[in-house]
Order: structure tokens, then C-alpha cells, then sequence
């Protein structure tokens, strides 16, 4: 049976698990719909035109995890930026762990979807953000169609959260092989500050496929400090969708660092619903092997006196494949538009290859907007510049690429990250600097 069809047919069983009469009842079934129309992407798909899920999804995956692998937090230790004091919203095998987890009562509500989707206390705030922003394309629609656990987030009104916020999703490998459809709902109020670091880690080399959607919303003056490390094994997959709808005055940013995994791709789409606000896009991708990363942006400009910043690095080697598709679109309303866009690429090797198509779509006429795309390799004559001075040529070759994507490591406003990515990158890049991950 293909995996289209035991998802069609294990919608059934996943209702008897859940609460029919919940609000949520009917968008599930209405998703589960345009799931078996749409089906998953294909390379007929204009968005996923350099992107094929067939090896992904020839797996025998299993939905629904049957057993629970206990694992103690020095199993699982050195995946947290444990430099920092944070809270923490853990989860194995797609449900949530009480024992590994650091949550708060101070002022704020961090809880599990599982819970915000049938309580009452929470029906309001599912009602007005609840699948209102995030894309309804086929894979999409299947998480919306099996979304049950997943993180919480809401942040009331003139509210600084004290601490960043982590939340790890784990898979044991308990399973010969994994579906993961974790659903997060992040809502900012006025006024709020909230700073949320995100990962998924397998922890065997048992194929795992993470569809995780994720849904913020940033209110009048909120800012939203948002970073995702993707530094799995290779024998897992993610296909990460996340769609941010701005209010007046807010900052967004949302850094992305892609180290790991089977076959990565990042939906990212910002919605800009009112005037002087920014938003902010940044990633770093350093990846070899078969390894294949597809970030696919948007950025859509719908009032005036609005700023955008995208910024993307790749480093490929080996066979590695990459696809940048960006876009930006500005309607006639949103003059005194400020949108930038770049898209910069080395290839370590012959093999490696990456497709860039940075796209601009303007209506209005009275904007700045810029976008731009290299693909290159090392600079030689700064490499002969280093060599030249007794700096190794494996050093050289580091150094020059701890440049090249220096200015989006610069962006990173916690110090701990910024020191776990620079380190992640020399090791990725062969430099030995007493780290592991």
C-alpha cells in the first residue's frame, strides 16, 4: 500500500483517538480531503520542481508509534543549547515528555496543542488562529488532517518571557521507520518579546519523515526572535512549514541552519498585515554527501512603510543538491516598500549543484527592492593569500567560509547559538575545535 493510501485509510483510526466534537473536528476532515486530492508534492509541482519525495516516501512508515522508549536527559544532553537557562517542551516519538521538559506558569501559557485543541479555556484562540494562516497544499493539509501534539505558545500582552524557549522533538527509533506531524501554534500579543529555539534529532539511523507545521502570529509591536537548527542524521528527513502573519509595528526573524538530514525543505511564508514593520530572514547551509536542502520563501508586502531582509548561504559538497526559491511579492497598496533579497552559493565540489530562482513580483511603484544570487567557488587568489602567510590549506578553506556566512551568524542576537553554530560549522567543515554534535 502506498503511503498516500495508509494515511487516507488510518484518518479513521486517528478520529477514534481524538475528540470528534471539538471544534477542530470539521477543519481535520475538510484537510483529510484536500490531502487525498492534492496528495503529496511532486516534481509536476512548480514549487517542488527540483525536489523529489520518492525516496522519502517509499518507506513503510508507521503513524502511529506503538510503544513509548523512555530515554533520561543524559541521553539526549548535548542536543540542547545548554549554555543558556530556557524552558523546554520535549517530545519523543511525537508525545510529550513531563520529565524532560522545563515548563513556566510566569505570565505566560506554554502548553500542549493536545490540550489547547479540546479545552475550553483555550477554544477562543484556537477559533481565530487555529489553521488561519498556514498553507493549504497537500502536505500541509496532512498534518492540519492528523494534528493532535505539538507546542503551544501564547504570550499575553506587555510580556518579555525571561528565557528563550526550546522545543526538541525526538525519535527513539523504536520504529523500523517513523511518520512525525508535530503541529505548533505561536501567538505574540502586543507589546511581547518572545525568543524560541526549534530542532528535530533522531537518535538511531532508522528512517524518520517529520512534516511539522507551525503557525505564529505577532501582534502590534510584538517581536518574535524565532531560530531552527537542523542538524539531524542522515537517514532522516523533514519537511518543515512554517507561516508567520505580522501586525503593525512587529519584528519577526526567523534563522534557519541547516546542517543534517536525508532531504530538508523549509516553507517559509510571511505575511506582512499592516505598516512599519520588518521582517527578517536568515540561513546557513552546509551540507555533503547525497544530502539535499530546498528552502522555499515568501514574503508578501500587503501595506506600505514595511522592511524585508533575506539572506541565504550555501556551502555544498560532495553529490550535495540545493534549491533556493524566494519571492517576493509587494502589492499596489504597500508603497515605501524596503525589500532585499540575496542568495550567495559555493560548490566544494564537481558534483554539488544548486538551483536559485530569487524572484521579485512588485505592483507598487514607489519601492527599494533588490535581489541577487551567486554560485561560485573558493577564492583562489585568497587562498593563495593565506597559503602564502604558512595558514594550512584546510584552515585557509575554513576560515574563507566562516566569512562567507559570517554576516548571518552577526544577526544571531543570543551569544550561546551564535557559539553553538560557529562550532557546528568547523566541524562540518573539518576544523577540530574540541566539539561534537
Amino acid at each position: 500500500m502506498e503511503l498516500k493510501d495508509k494515511l487516507v485509510s488510518s484518518f479513521m483510526a486517528f478520529e477514534d483517538t481524538v475528540d470528534v466534537d471539538a471544534p477542530v473536528h470539521d477543519v481535520r476532515n475538510e484537510a483529510i480531503k484536500i490531502f487525498e486530492d492534492k496528495g503529496f508534492p511532486s516534481k509536476r509541482d512548480e514549487a517542488w520542481k527540483y525536489t523529489s519525495l520518492n525516496s522519502v516516501l517509499k518507506h513503510d512508515y508507521s503513524v502511529f508509534p506503538k510503544q513509548e522508549n523512555a530515554i533520561e536527559f543524559s541521553d539526549i544532553k548535548k542536543y540542547f543549547i545548554h549554555d543558556i537557562d530556557s524552558y523546554k517542551i520535549i517530545f519523543i516519538d511525537g508525545k510529550y515528555s513531563s520529565h524532560l521538559s522545563q515548563t513556566t506558569h510566569d505570565g505566560i501559557d506554554v502548553c500542549l496543542m493536545s490540550s489547547a485543541l479540546t479545552k475550553p479555556k483555550y477554544q477562543l484562540i484556537i477559533e481565530n488562529y487555529f489553521n488561519k494562516v498556514a498553507s493549504k497544499d497537500g502536505i500541509s493539509s496532512l498534518n492540519t488532517a492528523f494534528s493532535k501534539e505539538g507546542a503551544y505558545i501564547h504570550i499575553p500582552k506587555n510580556k518579555l518571557v525571561a528565557k528563550p524557549i526550546q522545543i526538541i522533538h525526538f525519535s527513539t527509533g523504536n520504529e523500523s521507520a517513523l511518520l512525525l506531524q508535530p503541529r505548533n501554534l505561536i501567538v505574540v500579543d502586543e507589546n511581547s518579546h518572545v525568543q524560541i529555539i526549534e530542532r528535530h534529532q533522531s537518535l538511531t539511523e532508522n528512517p524518520v519523515l517529520t512534516n511539522s507545521v507551525t503557525e505564529i502570529f505577532a501582534a502590534k509591536r510584538a517581536i518574535v526572535d524565532y531560530y531552527k537548527i537542523q542538524n539531524d542524521k542522515e537517514s532522516a528527513s523533514l519537511i518543515d512549514s512554517t507561516s508567520v502573519n505580522q501586525k503593525r509595528e512587529s519584528h519577526v526573524s526567523m534563522h534557519t541552519f541547516t546542517f543534517g538530514g536525508k532531504l530538508t525543505r523549509n516553507n517559509l511564508n510571511f505575511y506582512q498585515n499592516g505598516e512599519r514593520m520588518d521582517s527578517t530572514l536568515n540561513g546557513v547551509t552546509i551540507i555533503g554527501n547525497k544530502q539535499h536542502v530546498d528552502h522555499n520563501t515568501l514574503v508578501h508586502h500587503i501595506e506600505p512603510n514595511c522592511e524585508s531582509h533575506q539572506d541565504y548561504k550555501g556551502i555544498f559538497a560532495d553529490n550535495a543538491t540545493g534549491v533556493f526559491n524566494g519571492k517576493v511579492l509587494v502589492n499596489k497598496e504597500a508603497q515605501k516598500t524596503n525589500a532585499f533579497q540575496s542568495n550567495n552559493n559555493i560548490l566544494l565540489s564537481d558534483k554539488a549543484s544548486i538551483n536559485s530562482k530569487p524572484q521579485l513580483e512588485i505592483f507598487a511603484d514607489d519601492v527599494k527592492c533588490s535581489h541577487g544570487c551567486t554560485i561560485g567557488q573558493l577564492d583562489e587568489s585568497a587562498m593563495f593569500y593565506m597559503r602564502s602567510r604558512g595558514i594550512p590549506e584546510k584552515e585557509a578553506k575554513a576560515l574563507l567560509m566562516f566569512a562567507f556566512s559570517n554576516n548571518v551568524l552577526d544577526s544571531v542576537k543570543i551569544p550561546e547559538i551564535k557559539q553553538r553554530i560557529t562550532k557546528i560549522i568547523a566541524n562540518k567543515l573539518g576544523v577540530n575545535i574540541g566539539f561534537d554534535l
